[in-house]
């Protein structure tokens, strides 16, 4: 390349540069979630508009019978019962609508909607920008609605030192007294939902436990315009018979879910980092289904079993609602297989003990970007010696490239002859034309199972790694690393052998600047994962370079002319 080209070229890529850093802070950064205040009714003593849907759900199935039983919302009356009622934890600031005994609003005070921001993370919320509540409701005989409950405070704190907070909402259905009680305890993203009915009655009454989950369409927040890329956004489903079926949204409103009776099991709806999910109790049977409401919103839901309470008896119904970040120890509580709502794709079995070794390695030096660091190395460690058997057949090929050159210009014309001379070849030198892809493919998995575990740790949201790298799951702002890894990847095929064909050699050189290209959207704890990588394979095919073309007895006896 000429000194002139160098000086136009050099001041282009520079402008460039500016250009796309300048491009990424007006218009690359997440659009923030509004204030908690702009919810309807989002704080105590503000008033909110009734949600007049019924928790619709449907009778199990039976033969030749198909039955709708619904719960048709009864008014709402304007009383003070219809202020919110405010729970904040050390993890969990929730509101509480009494009229039926939804959460509406809940925000996550341990996750900031965006870095550097103030404001806790929003994952449920009923505004005009997202409609996603979690919503819990009591089929009982006799009455054809939501029940509307008086708490006995309307804002809720758990204190310093307490490891418990109960909130009990009361309510009177034709002579039956239900207190509604949401238990929330120190650390946890779980919430024990319970209703407790007194039959004051002479006569036997049915209840049954509703748990539902109702979101729109709207995209998820919690993806971003600057990932580059979308995780899983739907319900998912569990039962003994299925650990983790997802259903997405256009099967809900296609109406593609088949309801089906099942043995314990959970409903959820994911995004990207956090899940809300309802948990029931494993020892009964549980009625899963998914439908729409009135305001096209898709609803994942259960029904419990239906019981009797005997005249002047008492019951408890109940379910879990976990509403968090996706951490894979929380979630196994709350109930079996939840942690699977971390998808790691096909590539699971390969992704979990990955995760677990770069925990273990958190755990030891108390930065997510270092543990990457060192989880790369040892990883490529353990790849080494399918590393170096790639390494060496493309040195050997290196090495050996002029005459394989002469023998393409020698038999050009004839291209049986030449292919049988190229195999006389490879056999002579012990040369396998595949032994650099092989090995590269066996390790595609664990590279692709490494990248997916990467991009659903949430652990990895606004954790820091030095430098200007302080949100490990965004983009480097600066792409800085991207760049750093099209550099590294230039590098390592100068060390590679000279394709043959003047075209696939011209594509090659164009490689790096196409895989920067991509790389500016990946998230920085994958790009680390790929310039660390990148970096020891240099050095790694560098001195098996080196050992080869100072080995005399590697085309030894080769005829030239």
């Amino acid at each position: 390349m000429d000194v002139k080209r160098l000086l136009l070229l050099i001041p282009l890529a520079v402008l460039t540069y500016l250009l796309v850093v300048q491009w990424n802070q007006d218009y690359g950064q997440v659009a923030p979630e509004p204030d908690a205040p702009t919810i309807t009714a989002p704080a105590p003593g503000e008033a909110q508009a009734p949600d007049d849907d019924a928790l619709a759900v449907p009778a199990a199935p039976r033969e030749e019978q198909e039955m709708t039983g619904d719960m048709p919302a009864e008014p709402a009356e304007p009383t003070s019962t219809r202020d919110l009622v405010a729970v904040v934890t050390d993890v969990l600031d929730v509101r509480i609508d009494p009229q039926g005994g939804d959460i509406v609003y809940a925000a996550l005070p341990r996750h900031r909607m965006t870095l550097g921001s103030d404001r806790p993370y929003v994952l449920l919320s009923d505004n005009e920008t997202r409609s996603y509540v979690a919503r819990s409701g009591l089929q009982l005989d006799g009455h054809g609605g939501r029940i509307g409950f008086t708490p006995e405070n309307t804002s809720y704190r758990l204190a310093d030192g307490e490891g418990r907070l109960d909130v009990d909402l009361h309510g009177e259905v034709n002579g039956v007294d239900v207190i509604k009680r949401f238990s929330f305890e120190r650390g946890s993203y779980a919430v024990e939902v319970s209703y407790y009915l007194a039959n004051n009655t002479e006569a036997p009454v049915t209840a049954r436990f509703i748990g539902q989950l109702a979101r729109d369409n709207s995209p998820d927040p919690s993806a971003g315009v600057a990932l580059g890329m979308s995780s899983y956004l739907g319900a998912a489903y569990s039962s003994p018979d299925e650990r983790y079926q997802k259903v997405d949204f256009d099967d809900i409103q296609r109406g593609r879910f088949n309801n089906r009776d099942v043995q314990g099991g959970w409903v959820a709806i994911i995004q990207h980092y956090f899940v809300s999910a309802w948990a029931p109790p494993q020892n009964q049977q549980n009625l899963q289904y998914a439908t729409t409401d009135s305001r096209n919103r898709n609803v994942a839901a259960f029904a419990g079993p239906v019981t009797t309470v005997a005249a002047d008896g008492e019951a408890r119904l109940g379910a879990t609602l976990y509403v968090g970040p996706k951490v894979q120890d929380y979630l196994e509580q709350v109930a079996p297989h939840l942690r699977l709502t971390v998808d790691y794709g096909w590539l699971w079995f390969i992704a979990n003990p990955l995760f677990w070794l770069l925990d273990q390695i958190h755990n030891l030096v108390g930065n997510w970007g270092w543990s990457i660091v060192f989880l790369t190395i040892l990883v490529k460690l353990a790849m080494w010696p399918l590393s170096a058997k790639a390494y060496k057949s493309m040195a050997r090929m290196r090495k050996l490239g002029p005459e394989m050159q002469r023998l393409k210009e020698q038999y050009g014309d004839d291209r049986q002859k030449m292919s049988q001379e190229m195999m006389k070849f490879y056999q002579k030198e012990k040369i396998n034309p595949l032994g650099g892809c092989l090995p590269i493919l066996v390790q595609m998995p664990v590279f692709i199972a490494l990248y997916w575990m990467l991009l659903e740790s949430v652990e990895l949201r606004h954790a820091p790694f030095m430098f200007w790298i302080q949100d490990l799951s965004m983009k480097d702002p600066y792409f800085i690393l991207p760049i750093l890894m099209g550099v590294s990847m230039y590098v390592q095929q100068l060390l590679n052998p000279t394709p043959p064909d003047p075209m696939q050699a011209k594509i090659m050189k164009m490689l790096p600047i196409v895989f920067t290209f991509f790389f500016l959207w990946f998230p920085a704890g994958l790009v680390i994962y790929w310039v660390v990588n990148n970096i020891i394979s240099i050095a790694q095919q560098y001195a098996i370079t080196r050992k080869i073309e100072n080995d005399p007895s590697v085309g030894k006896g080769l005829k030239t002319k």
